[in-house]
Formats: C-alpha cells, structure tokens, sequence
C-alpha cells in the first residue's frame, strides 16, 4: 500500500550509496575518471569537471538509488552469511545463468535511453578502470558490484552524449 506519508529519503538514499561505494574503495572521482576517458574520444572539449558533475546528478537519480542500494546490500549480506542457499551460493559464484546483477544494473543504465544500454554492454564486457578491480577481485563478494559501476559509468556517458547531442 502506498503510504501518503511517507517522504522519500533523496538525501539519506543518496548519502547510503555513496558511503558504501566508500567503504568498499570506489570515489565518484574514480567513476568520472572512467567516464571522462571514454567520452573524451567523442568530444574532445570535454572536461573532467563535466565529468565529475554529471556523476554527482546521475547519482541523484532514483531509479539509481533505488537499484543501487538494493545491489549492494545483496554483496554485503551475501559476503556477511545472511542469504539462504540456493541463492547465497549463486550469487557467491556470480553464475553467468544468473543475470539479476545485470538486469538490476541495466535499470540503471537505461536512465540516458538506448546509448545508456550499449554503454553498458561494452562496460560489463570491456571492465576498464574501476570496475576492472571489482570483477578480478577473489576476495569479496563482487557479483553486484562490479554491475552497478558499470551501469553508473554508462548512464553517466549517456548524460554526457545527451549534452553534446
């Protein structure tokens, strides 16, 4: 039901996201920079201030909020032993049959329209930069991670071509 009462949480939601990328070792600069070196090519006038300010607006969003928290979460309480098996096992192995790590992160991506979605496919491909770390890394439970990087990474360079357009 929904609750007229309710006051959604922007601040709160948005502060979440970004403390827990923190915590685990990724910095909006470290998004933009990977933004900035893609789109660079494209537009060479292109700063990394732009950059950096079209991470911090996409990161406002809360269609990427909302899937972001969720994404995370799911790592955390995987890695902590708190998700019951099948599931704990499946997302430990991050199994290619899966896809729930893509299918939340395309939500994500298509927030900037169709070139969101392919950036996002190269993204999940290609794992340059930040996301590189995430996906070789045997340490933690990545399976979502290294999805959602992407996904902002991609929706953030559709913003940029949405400009530029």
């Amino acid at each position: 039901m929904n609750n007229p009462k309710f006051k959604y949480p922007d601040t709160k939601a948005y502060n979440f996201v970004v403390q827990r990328l923190h915590k685990r070792g990724v910095e909006l600069s470290d998004l933009a920079q990977v933004a900035y070196d893609t789109q660079v090519k494209y537009e060479p006038q292109l700063t990394m201030a732009e950059c950096q300010e079209a991470v911090v607006d996409t990161m406002h969003k809360r269609e990427l909020m909302n899937n972001a928290m969720v994404m995370l979460e799911l790592d955390r309480l995987t890695e902590e032993g708190k998700i019951k098996e099948p599931l704990s096992s499946i997302i430990k192995a991050d199994a290619g049959v899966f896809g729930v790590d893509e299918t939340l992160a395309l939500q994500i991506a298509t927030i900037y329209g169709t070139i969101g979605t392919t950036n996002f496919g190269y993204f999940d491909r290609v794992k340059t930069g930040i996301m590189q770390k995430f996906d070789t890394d045997g340490t933690h439970v990545n399976t979502f991670i290294d999805d959602l990087l992407s996904a902002i990474v991609a929706a953030v360079c559709g913003k940029i071509a949405h400009k530029y357009a």
